[in-house]
């Protein structure tokens, strides 16, 4: 089995690889065992990563994103004259990784991706995290795992560490852009996250931060002006003289990691800084004060003293400040633990637990006490009786929209990209004919409505569907009972505007029922969606993402209740909205199975 494990970092990404039988190994992309998070967007729309982006920084640094990670919570960014989605930025990084594994592995893709991610993370993020593995090529099992349980993993997976069940560990993760802590205990099962937290203005960037403000009181001085450009930069030039500062910054911290001393370049008229590790250590000390003090807190939270701990494991490449390892030591008494690289650490140790430990939390250890010895399960061993998917794990496949496409490595022979180049050609012939198929089917043989078409009310057919309306539905008028306005789901429900029709799929009062809407604006589409999500409740658990089919793109969001369990859709840029409605009389529906049938059999272009 192949299982290929994902730490897509703030900075920096790192993957490992096990395959044919071998241990877990990194794998090297550009030479190296870490890849920059980085993005930069070409003028032609390709997405270029990693020290690619960083090169390309240096010419147009406006283009360029160091972070994209950091910015998960925004849907777009603007890199030059480009707008591209923290989706699309996230893509173009994993698909990097997933070339040089598929090179690496003479072709074919991995059976099972891991993707580590912070504890803290909800529902949301984890479904920019899977959607984005999707759109990068990764059409296998997807497992995510709470990065804090896999540092665990990693930390018990050498012999003279092993963790046993009723034991837990601190992980203090310090990486470029959060800090995160938690308190890991070990069961007969795995591993469970017993409580954490974090601080999201807390991480290397920050100490870089920190440490260029010091940098900027000694020299600005001599030229206010020009600093106040290099903090601000206005031109071409100011901004390739910040992003050479700030490289060179960075570097001169990294390396008071290792030695007490050294210089920062710097650029004209300012002279060479030296800077000490002394210095380094008293701007960042209340800082990395406020860590410790965040972990002591998590750890009485959970009931627990440092004595109870069998340890406080040290990950994330910003942990290697020598002040860290000396402040827990001062605040816990105990002297933190660090092996290999901390870099690879998480990525590393996803491969040591299994797909139902990666969703474990507090509430299972509480419902099911660990008794006995420890017994960490394997990526590859069968899963325990009563096994259930956990729902961190999505694996359903996506039809992406058009996406700027992503820059392919610049060392691929060129008869393997003639080779590719000719079977996209033929590949992309082939789902034109399939797309022209599909849309003409389903509109009657009749051209596919433009959004500005979709603007207007439109003619409405003998069972109520608009133009715009019949393009939405796809197949489903073809196998379903259909009917105008709400009668088939709400007899009697006439006070809701729009062009509306009802399907049944299967039996009126007990199969699945879908509502297609059409309004006057999109603003009025999402505020009926957001109506529609209110009959069953809006809650956390819940599936969002993105879909595509009949020329159409959009998002849609699954809730669940102890009633029914519901599916709302729309579309990027016409006023038209849809929901699927199906009876939970079993109580045995979930988000995720809501998400399931919707992509399966509703979504246009399904069928």
């Amino acid at each position: 089995m192949r299982v290929l494990s994902v730490d897509l970092g703030t900075s920096n990404t790192v993957a490992v690889l096990s395959a044919h039988g071998r241990p877990p190994r990194v794998v090297e992309v550009d030479g190296s065992a870490t890849m920059p998070s980085a993005v930069f967007a070409a003028e032609d729309g390709a997405i270029i990563v990693g020290r690619d982006a960083e090169r390309r920084a240096r010419l147009d640094p406006s283009r360029f994103e160091p972070n994209p990670k950091r910015r998960v919570d925004e849907s777009t960014l603007l890199l030059g004259d480009n707008v591209i989605t923290v989706t699309d930025a996230l893509a173009a990084v994993l698909h990097r990784v997933a070339e040089e594994t598929s090179r690496q592995l003479g072709g074919v893709q991995p059976d099972e991706v891991r993707l580590t991610h912070p504890a803290q993370w909800g529902t949301v993020r984890r479904n920019v995290l899977l959607s984005a593995a999707r759109l990068a090529g990764f059409n296998c099992n997807l497992v995510l795992v709470p990065e804090p349980v896999a540092a665990a993993a990693h930390f018990a997976s050498f012999p003279d560490r092993t963790l046993n069940t009723g034991q837990a560990l601190a992980v203090y993760d310090l990486g470029a852009g959060t800090f995160d802590c938690a308190i890991v205990g070990a069961t007969q099962n795995g591993f469970a996250v017993l409580a954490e937290d974090g601080l999201a203005d807390l991480g290397g960037l920050d100490v870089d931060q920190a440490l260029l403000e010091h940098v900027g009181r000694q020299v600005s001085n001599k030229d206010p002006q020009r600093w106040q450009r290099l903090l601000r930069p206005e031109t071409t030039g100011d901004r390739r003289a910040q992003r050479a500062l700030r490289e060179d910054v960075r570097a001169a911290k990294e390396a008071l990691s290792r030695h007490p001393q050294t210089e920062v370049p710097m650029p004209e008229p300012f002279q060479d800084v030296l800077i000490t590790r002394a210095e380094l250590e008293a701007l960042v000390r209340p800082s990395m004060l406020r860590s410790v003090e965040l972990l002591v807190a998590v750890l009485r939270s959970n009931g627990m003293v440092p004595e109870h701990l069998a340890g406080i494991y040290l990950v994330g490449g910003s942990s290697r400040l020598p002040l860290v390892a000396s402040l827990i030591g001062e605040q816990l008494r105990i002297v933190p633990t660090t092996l290999d690289q901390p870099e690879t650490a998480v990525a590393l140790g996803a491969h040591h637990v299994s797909r139902d430990g990666a969703a474990m939390w507090t509430q299972d250890l509480r419902t099911n006490p660990p008794s006995g010895p420890v017994a960490i399960p394997y990526a590859g061993q069968q899963p325990q009786t009563g096994y259930r998917e956990p729902d961190t794990v999505r694996t359903y496949p996506v039809v992406a929209p058009p996406r700027p496409h992503f820059q392919q490595s610049a060392a691929e022979p060129d008869s393997r990209r003639n080779l590719l180049i000719g079977l996209g050609a033929v590949a992309a012939v082939a789902v034109i004919v399939a797309i022209v198929a599909i849309v003409v089917r389903a509109t009657g043989g009749t051209n596919a409505p433009s959004a500005a078409e979709c603007q207007q009310p439109g003619t409405i057919d003998a069972k109520g569907f608009t133009p715009c309306l019949r393009n939405l539905a796809g197949d489903v008028p073809e196998h379903s009972n259909c009917a105008p306005g709400w009668q088939r789901i709400m007899p009697g429900l006439r006070e809701l505007g729009g062009s509306v029709v009802s399907c049944s799929i299967g039996n009126p009062n007990e199969g699945t029922q879908i509502v297609y809407t059409q309004l006057d604006t999109q603003e009025a589409a999402q505020r009926r969606a957001d109506l529609l999500l209110e009959f069953n409740g809006v809650t956390s658990d819940q599936v969002e993402a993105e879909w595509s089919g009949n020329g159409l793109s959009g998002t849609y969001r699954a809730v669940t209740s102890d009633t029914f369990g519901t599916v709302v859709f729309t579309v990027d840029d016409r006023p038209l909205v849809g929901m699927v409605l199906k009876p939970n009389d079993k109580k045995q529906l979930d988000p995720n199975t809501m998400a399931d049938e919707f992509e399966q059999t509703i979504q246009p272009g399904t069928a």
